[in-house]
């Protein structure tokens, strides 16, 4: 019976450490994800100064198409 207990702890140790690895990478492509969110923006921004035309939005079609 000790036996079982110890092996369940250990499995339950392993799976505590594993989703606290998990945890972590989510939180990193988190900030990751952000960043280049807020990098898109100023490019789009720097690119609409450069060029106001390139970043027009598409026109929709006419209703008869």
């Amino acid at each position: 019976m000790e036996e079982r207990i110890t092996e369940l702890e250990l499995r339950y140790m392993q799976q505590e450490n594993t989703i606290q690895e998990l945890n972590d990478t989510v939180c990193r492509q988190e900030l990751a994800i952000e960043r280049i969110e807020r990098e898109l923006t100023m490019l789009r921004d720097q690119l609409c100064m450069l060029a106001p035309s390139a970043v027009e939005e598409a026109e929709e079609p006419p209703p008869h198409y």
